[in-house]
């Protein structure tokens, strides 16, 4: 349990609201943006559902009133999407009409690719609402995920890439990293040349360069795309990329149920496991 902890610690910006939020202003000193993510998913009924939305909605409101520079990100099982998809649809609705009332933005993480479609497809409705004041994640290894981006950026949709950390079988998703990483740039090419706002959100060396020179050569502006890092890892390089004026984003989980996340991304692929202990050795 203590070693858990240990681990935790250098990833999860503390337990409660405030501890995250001066986590944010830490960051922000840096130049660093951040993306506030209450940890928590799956809910098994609708009272934790709503408490996880009213939760956000606070979130939101601390936000504003310390006037740190931070959107958020929510899971929609964690909003109830199991218990009811327009039970979960309303939930979210209320985030984003919140956040848009502020002028800030909410991120609809990526679960499992039981969930892909669902999440898709909600993200639309919520998008052809609020505009851009939400957006989605894209997992680069999925098979799928080339044709998604086509099809997201043909209405402008504001995505975060990441190569994606759930155990998925062969007959859905990439193993080899060189496939991973070919998809990935293909994705980030289409989503900026579709003219959509890219969360380029990798701890890849190799990617980031890659990003850095694709976007310069084919004269992207740097307004349209943020390269976007876990909180814990990759500091160094995070405060490096903001001192060359690039957008820099760090997604910063907190909150009681650091536990059950830790574990159940150390669990999911062997490969988290040696993420996690290269970060510890990062700057």
């Amino acid at each position: 349990m203590s070693a858990l902890a240990y681990l935790a610690r250098r990833f999860v910006a503390g337990e409660t609201m405030p501890a995250a939020v001066e986590a944010v202003k830490a960051l922000n000193q840096k130049n660093v943006m951040t993306s506030l993510d209450l940890l928590g998913e799956d809910v098994t009924s609708r009272e934790e559902a709503i408490q996880a939305r009213d939760a956000y909605l606070a979130l939101l409101e601390k936000i504003k009133a310390d006037n740190v520079d931070s959107n958020v990100s929510l899971k929609l099982t964690q909003m109830g999407l199991d218990l009811d998809e327009e039970f979960c649809f309303a939930l979210v609705d209320a985030v984003v009409q919140k956040a848009k009332d502020y002028g800030n933005f909410v991120r609809l993480d990526m679960e499992g690719s039981a969930y892909t479609q669902r999440t898709i497809d909600m993200f639309k409705r919520l998008f052809q609402k609020h505009g851009n004041h939400v957006g989605v994640v894209l997992q680069a290894y999925l098979h799928r995920s080339e044709e998604d981006a086509r099809a997201l950026g043909a209405i402008g949709a504001p995505i975060r890439v990441c190569k994606g950390a759930y155990k998925e079988p062969t007959s859905i998703a990439y193993k080899d990293m060189d496939d991973i990483r070919h998809s990935y740039q293909s994705m980030v090419q289409i989503l900026l040349k579709a003219g959509s706002k890219v969360g380029i959100a990798t701890h890849d060396d190799k990617l980031v360069n890659w990003a850095k020179g694709w976007t310069k050569e084919n004269n992207i502006p740097t307004s349209q795309f943020e390269f976007q890092f876990l909180y814990g890892l990759k500091r160094s390089l995070a405060i490096k990329l903001a001192a060359e004026s690039y957008q820099v984003r760090a997604y910063v989980p907190f909150g009681s149920h650091w536990m059950p996340y830790f574990i159940r991304r150390l669990r999911e692929r062997k490969e988290n496991v040696f993420f996690v202990i290269k970060g510890l050795f990062e700057n």
